[in-house]
């Protein structure tokens, strides 16, 4: 039995392939490389050491050309596929340039730099993800604006609300996430250059130099100082990743809760057999909303192991690095199947308003009691008619009556005729409030952020 993500059955069903691609051993390789040729080709132009050299090493130096099998044999040895690397890389550029590789690095440096590369592609990815979802989303909500179900609090039927304004809920978390990675992004694509100890020492005196050189070469930020054992900047960005999911997984809990078959107000797609069952002809599972939620709450323990690696000890970390390795990946390889499933429900959900009406009847339109009560306190106090309002709705669902019929029968005399519009009070269409407004905003929102 293998791990889901590394499985060739279930890894499709957990990941996006685009994602995948990007932190693979490939990548990883070609990020390695790319940053071992950026620091030879940084300290060539400050004289660190021959711009011949840099040159050669430039030139020669190709990802495709990298044994991956001496990588994981060296990896196997060292516990780092770097002195495989360096070692690979040496015998590509040849003997008079073989000297000068990974000149005045550390193994952390490279492969940090590395990651930090990598992360960017994936984050672009995101970015063209989530943007893609909220347009998805904006067309929904503008869609069933208007269209009521039943809000429901603490598992109740509590006010109407409109279809529209549940997906806005979901659209505006995705809108404050796409800013929250605008604001980590820098925090998060910095180089990583500081030698054995953080002190640049085999630099000499060129060592902020080359920091920068090899940021620029990168187009990455400089950060003040080597981050060997300051992590927060990857925690960050894993917590970004939890929260993306966990606001997607409140989006897949709605949908299963409004699939089910008491309920059935919505369904993931009119797609023939999606969701079967092996034994049961009637099944149509919510299984994309389930993997969602599955990844959500992956996400939030791998976010655990995450704050754990925070903690390393001097200049350079035992085992937190490590952990690093195990859990971000995986948290990234989630929320990319997660945003790929969130598209598909955005895209193919089925929206049955007529249930949603219906499972309002059924009730005995007692969601109209708050709007009953405010409408009764214009003739009377508003304890009397939250008392009257109290006893309707025992009546309506006792006799199987709709409440507004009994309200009105039992204010019979205690208001002037006139006084209440019943017909339209009947209507809960008439008692969704600012909604249309609140919707706006959000869709207003997200056209500003994503276009």
């Amino acid at each position: 039995m293998t791990t889901a993500l590394d499985s060739d059955i279930f890894a499709p069903l957990f990941s996006d392939e685009e994602i995948v691609k990007l932190l693979d051993d490939h990548a990883q390789v070609r990020a390695l490389v790319g940053v071992e040729v950026a620091l030879a080709r940084a300290e060539g132009r400050l004289g660190v050491i021959p711009s011949s050299t840099a040159e050669q090493i430039s030139k020669a130096a190709s990802a495709e050309r990298i044994d991956i099998a001496a990588l994981t044999k060296g990896t196997a040895r060292s516990g780092f596929p770097i002195i495989a690397l360096v070692q690979e890389l040496r015998r590509l550029v040849g003997p008079q340039a073989a000297p000068y590789v990974h000149w005045g690095a550390t193994t952390q440096d490279i492969m940090d730099t590395a990651c930090v590369l990598q992360l960017r592609s994936v984050i672009k990815l995101f970015e063209n993800r989530l943007a893609e979802l909220a347009r998805q989303m904006e067309q929904l909500a503008d869609r069933h604006r208007t269209t009521v179900l039943a809000g429901r609090t603490h598992g109740q039927q509590a006010l109407p609300v409109s279809f529209g304004l549940k997906v806005a809920a979901w659209l505006a978390p995705l809108i404050r996430h796409a800013e929250r990675l605008n604001q980590i992004s820098p925090r998060l694509l910095v180089v990583q250059l500081g030698g054995a100890a953080g002190t640049l020492a085999a630099l000499g005196d060129k060592g902020l130099a080359v920091m920068q050189a090899l940021a620029e070469e990168l187009k990455l930020a400089t950060p003040a100082m080597p981050w060997h054992a300051q992590r927060d900047s990857l925690v960050e960005f894993a917590g970004w990743l939890s929260l993306v999911t966990g606001s997607l997984g409140k989006m897949a809990q709605d949908i299963i809760l409004l699939a089910q078959t008491e309920v059935d107000e919505v369904a993931e797609s009119g797609e023939e057999g999606r969701g079967g069952s092996s034994t049961m002809p009637q099944k149509s599972n919510p299984i994309i909303s389930e993997i969602i939620l599955a990844a959500a709450r992956m996400n939030a323990s791998l976010l655990s192991a995450m704050h754990q690696a925070l903690i390393q000890e001097q200049e350079r970390a035992t085992h937190g690095w490590q952990v690093e390795w195990l859990a971000l990946p995986q948290m990234a390889i989630l929320t990319g199947g997660a945003l790929k499933h969130a598209l598909y429900l955005a895209r193919n959900l089925k929206v049955d308003g007529a249930k949603m009406r219906d499972n309002i009847a059924r009730a005995h339109n007692v969601i109209l009691a708050e709007a009953a009560v405010f409408a009764l306190a214009k003739a009377m106090p508003r304890p009397k008619a939250e008392e009257l309002v109290k006893k309707a709705c025992s009546i309506a669902v006792s006799e199987g009556k709709p409440l507004i019929e009994v309200v009105e029968k039992l204010a019979g005399g205690l208001v002037s005729d006139g006084a209440v519009d019943w017909q339209a009070l009947a209507m809960p269409e008439n008692y969704i409030g600012e909604t249309e407004k609140i919707i706006d905003r959000v869709l207003k929102s997200a056209s500003k952020l994503f276009g």
